[in-house]
């Protein structure tokens, strides 16, 4: 997680340091405004091109692209502001006290500030992208692989294994979500069309209950973006609900899905929501239900609850 130059410069005791003023003719940052305003009209003309055409479906593909062009601009200044503050620590350990060592550190601090201000200006027109990407398609954005966090996200993304590190150090870092954690799973499914609608809806009113029970939920779920874990997401990004993301790690193989399933458990989660899956979901059911976790069990047909299916079938 990002810590701020502010406070990262008052940690290192450079609160007082005067900084140099802008060079004559220096430009300003566009307002929020101006940046919320300009990436939906960009995004308006260019999907609206392919309204009633060939080209709608697989325009959600393009709507994620749009997305990530302002992610990987945030990464690239998220990683000049990382290399200026490294300078900054160098630049203090090897401080003489002259003027020419007090003009390096300036230009060092000017060169991180500029590159948190990029950094902070792209973030702030990704997320705009993110809130247009959730409205369009109902599922929340995220990128192939870290998390996804920025100033005043409440619904921040965050990577499921820099969360149990915190917390394994006892740093939670602000950002990290407080919280109830609430565990959410559910595999790869197929949805007819006509009763799509209906299982989003009937998956909505599910977590929208829940959430009714814990008011600090923090939803904690998988990322599969092409699994119903997409929907839930995009619940939680509509709700303003923190998200803990846990990725599959392929360095495991076979072993993944378990392990996974054992990292969401250790944060002894008050719900596990379970939607149809595959072996290592019905394994995920039966440890939370050895360690008292509640179950919502949602593993019947189209979410439906199996206890209510068998109901009908025994009338």
């Amino acid at each position: 997680m990002n810590t701020s130059l502010a406070a990262q410069l008052i940690a290192l005791g450079l609160d007082g340091l005067s900084v140099k003023d802008p060079e004559p003719g220096s430009l300003d940052m566009p307002s929020t405004d101006a940046m919320h305003h300009c990436v939906r009209a960009a995004w308006d003309e260019i999907l609206s091109l392919f309204v009633d055409t060939p080209l709608e479906r697989p325009a959600e593909d393009l709507a994620w692209g749009f997305v990530n062009i302002f992610h990987k601009a945030a990464e690239k200044q998220e990683r000049r502001l990382d290399d200026a503050t490294d300078q900054i620590r160098l630049l203090i350990v090897d401080s003489d006290s002259s003027e020419i060592g007090t003009s390096n550190l300036e230009d060092a601090i000017d060169k991180a500030r500029a590159a948190e201000d990029a950094m902070q200006a792209f973030e702030t027109m990704r997320e705009q992208a993110a809130m247009l990407y959730n409205a369009e398609t109902t599922h929340s954005w995220r990128p192939y692989s870290g998390g996804r966090n920025a100033p005043g996200v409440t619904s921040a993304m965050v990577e499921g294994r820099a969360y149990l590190k915190a917390r394994a150090d006892t740093k939670r870092a602000q950002a990290l979500p407080a919280g109830t954690p609430v565990v959410f799973s559910g595999g790869r499914i197929t949805i007819p069309e006509a009763d799509a609608r209906t299982f989003a809806d009937d998956l909505f009113r599910t977590l929208d209950r829940v959430h009714d029970r814990v008011g600090d939920m923090v939803l904690v779920h998988g990322g599969d973006s092409k699994g119903i874990d997409r929907f839930a997401a995009g619940w939680a990004e509509r709700h303003k609900i923190p998200q803990v993301v846990f990725g599959l790690d392929p360095k495991l193989g076979k072993r993944a899905g378990f392990r996974r399933n054992e990292q969401m458990l250790s944060l002894n989660p008050r719900y596990v929501i379970a939607y149809p899956g595959n072996g290592v979901l019905e394994r995920l059911v039966i440890d939370a239900k050895a360690r008292r976790i509640s179950v919502v069990d949602r593993r019947g047909p189209l979410g439906t609850p199996p206890a209510q299916v068998a109901a009908k079938a025994a009338a």
